[in-house]
């Protein structure tokens, strides 16, 4: 039972993360463009506007997908309580996997507003 607790708190993680960073990119960006912390993308980087466009939008993108990605990774693991220590590692191991492309493909629809919303050169386009 006590693997199967360490694992439920590793496939809270991401989730949580997701939620934490996103309330917080919702709200406010990184104040200066920088290459440690961040939305961090040749696009996002173009100025303080895109930068500030990027975090808004990956900020809200990333609170819906923490709060769907949160039950969906929690229910799974009930299945899985009281199982052979074996068992309970792959089964996270398989939702903690399906987290990490779930935060990767956010990047898609995050870049694809970038470049809808600025030019190139990261000049507003005039709709």
């Amino acid at each position: 039972m006590g693997f199967w607790i360490f694992m439920l708190c590793t496939v809270l993680l991401v989730p949580l993360i997701m939620l934490f960073f996103g309330f917080y990119f919702k709200n406010k960006s990184p104040k200066e463009i920088n290459s440690l912390f961040g939305y961090r993308t040749t696009m996002s980087m173009k100025n303080k506007d895109t930068w500030e466009f990027a975090h808004h939008y990956c900020g809200r993108l990333w609170l819906v997908l923490g709060m769907i990605m949160l039950p969906l990774s929690v229910i799974p693991m009930l299945f899985f309580i009281n199982q052979d220590i074996d068992v309970v590692g792959i089964a996270g191991g398989i939702i903690e996997g399906i987290q990490v492309v779930v935060l990767l493909i956010s990047i898609f629809p995050t870049e694809k507003a970038l470049k809808k919303t600025f030019d190139e050169n990261g000049n507003r386009r005039i709709s």
